[in-house]
């Protein structure tokens, strides 16, 4: 069966799949306001690039002083945009086309070849959206091949373009756990409106958007698509970027090919690891030195499957969003600080970072008990958890009222409230589960079974929390196996028409859901890579039946846990654990209760959690048994509040955790008075001194450091010519110390 006969069968689900595909009006204000390309004055208007003046400034280190604009360059036609870290042009005639895109931290060329800036499927014929055709050689580019370059007659051809600020992509409620971020980030935006010349397709613009962001190396693209005809178009598939970017290597001599040295990302991730890789060989790239022609060098960023979905008259389709973080350098660490800044970016809720216990019982009394224990040792939020009984999609008016008090309760303490809610990874029923398109059966689904999000089931699933949410006030939830990207080949569930849709539409009704919560300021944990649409926290990586290991052993693959979790992800991106009642097995060996039996394993967990900048899901039916406990608890979450500007911040990984030899962690932060912070831990039965070296270029230090031991005399020390200090510690057995650098 071809697409137009699929479709002929498929009409009974338009409806459903038009509203969750096009749900977005496009108002005048949209579409108005572009400078058309035949007014020669609108572009003469424009700042010249000439009066910009290179910035010599590390912005990892110090704010970067200039702002994003746009600007006319010395080329005829042409604008650029640029923070004075990376610059991106485009030639406007005979089509718009990117003819360069620079790294100006390090003065190279990120692009080595034109392409059209995007491609849609309309009706089932593809269109190039604008570019320009006659390179004579991949390899590189010139600007004097410009002049002899012409425009694809078939493509979608730029009629106008229009300049604005930044816009926030859906509402922020902070709360009090976060961080200053501002929201959006600060910026500036340029779009570019596209026309077809088929007639068939009259009254269909084609908007291609770019926001780049003040004092960081990234920007943003997206396209949106307004049909302004009288009849429905089909949206069948979409690339959003398209760069003939220069090749990382083009000699390879380890049967191992690396990817240019760009942070490609979209908001259109699933499970806890970023998706599938966009850069694929390019067939233009005919003089390059692999003989089969695979270097990896042409990014196309595009959904695996569809969309699929139909643009309404009057109605806006809007895409995803495809962010391109440029690095200035290979070092691990230095590519971690710049992925770690574009997130607090992009999602600033990550910052949202509160101290938080999951209660094994969702009995009122155990809740409250919890809750009143949280409020005493300085917790910030109780979480409800799962194997409790807990069930936010019960709507009966007892258990509604129920939670209500409990909330209620909780914000009484200082306390936020909030519970566990199992979506996929979970058998529903033949009818609402997700059908394997290999097999026709609900088997062999990414988690084996999963229900589908667009059955009834789905769809009632998220009105069901939503009314939950609303009506008792509670503040978290932990949604567990979110949407983890599954297809459906079921033509009988109402939120999608068969396979080719059914990836798109459960994904916006899973970010729209996610999005609604962030508006409200509802916390979000999700095990999932849902940052870019809301979600606040994800795992920092761990294996769960560790958790059923000695506790001597659960400390020391802890710290490693939270070592190699944080190269990529801020220390409040990631949550780790903490079994004080029994978890996967183990026995007494594994487990921290009795509480008061194993103080000493608790306070090195709690300190080695909170020193790091991490929470943890401390899981159990209490936080402290006795008043010696309590003290051991709120000794650790007193010193967390102390610290916790640098303590959330950035860490520097010093010495990963081998159970061998001391390890350690350097916080820093330059924009506060207290600019590093370093956690040091001893794994040893034996007293160790050692002389530690401390790499201090990323607090923003230069020339002398003032440093304490704890709450110790202060003393100055001279940094190298590598912005190193070395600090000689003695600490005793299995015992752990911190240094604040000023």
């Amino acid at each position: 069966m071809d697409r137009r006969q699929f479709m002929a069968r498929s009409l009974t689900g338009l409806s459903v799949v038009c509203a969750q595909g096009s749900d977005r009006g496009m108002h005048g204000r949209e579409l108005g306001g572009f400078a058309s390309l035949d007014d020669s004055a609108q572009l003469s208007a424009l700042p010249s690039d000439k009066n910009l003046n290179s910035v010599r400034s590390d912005w990892l280190v110090a704010p970067f002083p200039q702002k994003t604009g746009i600007y006319r360059t010395s080329r005829k036609d042409e604008i650029a945009m640029t923070n004075g870290l990376i610059r991106r042009s485009w030639r406007l005639r005979p089509n718009a086309a990117t003819v360069s895109f620079d790294n100006l931290m390090t003065g190279a060329s990120i692009l080595r070849g034109i392409k059209p800036e995007a491609y849609v499927e309309l009706n089932w014929q593809e269109l190039a959206v604008g570019g320009l055709k006659g390179q004579p050689d991949y390899a590189y580019f010139t600007p004097e091949w410009l002049d002899q370059m012409t425009a694809d007659p078939r493509a979608l051809r730029c009629t106008g373009f229009k300049i604005g600020k930044t816009e926030a992509r859906f509402a922020w409620k902070r709360t009090r756990f976060s961080g200053n971020q501002p929201w959006p980030p600060p910026g500036s935006a340029l779009t570019f409106r596209y026309e077809p010349g088929d007639k068939e397709l009259a009254g269909i613009n084609v908007f291609v958007h770019y926001e780049m962001y003040d004092g960081i190396p990234l920007l943003s693209k997206w396209l949106t698509i307004h049909n302004g005809s009288s009849s429905r178009v089909r949206l069948n598939r979409f690339t959003n970027e398209v760069l003939a970017a220069v090749e990382y290597e083009s000699v390879v001599s380890s049967g191992r090919w690396h990817n240019p040295n760009l942070h490609v990302e979209s908001d259109y991730e699933f499970v806890a690891i970023m998706n599938s890789d966009p850069w694929v060989p390019d067939p233009d790239y005919t003089t390059q030195v692999d003989y089969n022609l695979e270097t990896p060098c042409l990014l196309q960023v595009h959904p695996p499957l569809g969309p699929d979905v139909d643009i309404l008259p009057g109605k806006t389709f809007e895409s995803y969003r495809t962010y391109e973080l440029v690095y200035d350098s290979t070092d691990r660490e230095r590519k971690g600080l710049g992925l770690r800044r574009m997130y607090r970016t992009i999602a600033p809720w990550v910052t949202e970072n509160p101290i938080f216990m999951h209660v094994t019982s969702e009995k009122p009394e155990a809740v409250k008990a919890a809750i009143d224990q949280a409020a005493e040792v300085g917790f910030e939020m109780v979480i409800i958890s799962f194997g409790t009984g807990f069930d936010p999609e019960n709507q009966d008016p007892k258990f509604i009222r129920e939670m209500k008090s409990l909330a209620d309760y909780g914000k009484q303490k200082g306390v936020v409230l909030g519970g566990y809610s199992l979506l996929a990874s979970r058998n529903i029923s033949p009818e609402d589960d997700v059908i394997n398109p290999k097999t026709g059966t609900t088997k062999g689904a990414i988690f084996g079974y999963s229900p589908c999000l667009g059955s009834r089931w789905g769809i009632a699933y998220f009105k069901k929390l939503r009314f939950f949410f609303e009506k008792t006030g509670m503040g978290a939830l932990e949604n567990d196996g979110s949407y983890p990207g599954d297809v459906c080949a079921s033509i009988h569930h109402p939120g999608h028409r068969g396979l080719e849709d059914s990836q798109w539409t459960q994904w916006k009704e899973i970010t729209s859901f996610y999005q609604w919560c962030r508006a409200r300021g509802i916390y979000l944990n999700v095990p999932d890579w849902y940052f870019l649409n809301g979600s606040n926290k994800t795992a920092m990586g761990y294996r769960e039946t560790d958790w059923s290991l000695p506790r001597a052993q659960q400390v020391i693959i802890g710290r490693q846990n939270i070592f190699d979790g944080t190269w990529e992800k801020a220390p409040g991106m990631g949550w780790m654990f903490v079994p004080l009642v029994q978890y996967h097995g183990g026995g007494a060996a594994a487990t921290i209760e009795p509480l008061r039996e194993h103080l000493e394993t608790y306070g090195q967990i709690l300190a080695q959690n909170l020193g790091s900048g991490v929470q943890a899901a401390y899981r159990g039916y209490q936080l402290y048994d006795t008043d010696q406990t309590r003290a051991v608890v709120k000794k650790w979450v007193d010193f967390y509040k102390a610290h916790r500007a640098i303590l959330e911040s950035d860490i520097i990984h010093v010495r990963r955790a081998d159970g061998r030899d001391l390890d350690a962690v350097l916080h820093v932060n330059p924009q506060l008075a207290e600019k590093g912070f370093v956690m040091v831990y001893n794994p040893l039965d034996v007293q160790v001194t050692r002389t530690l070296t401390l790499p201090l270029y990323y607090t923003g230090l230069t020339h002398t450091a003032t440093i304490r031991e704890r709450e110790g005399k202060k003393r100055e020390y001279h940094l190298n010519r590598r912005a190193e200090v070395e600090v000689s510690l003695s600490l005793p057995a299995h015992g752990l110390t911190w240094l604040v650098v000023e």
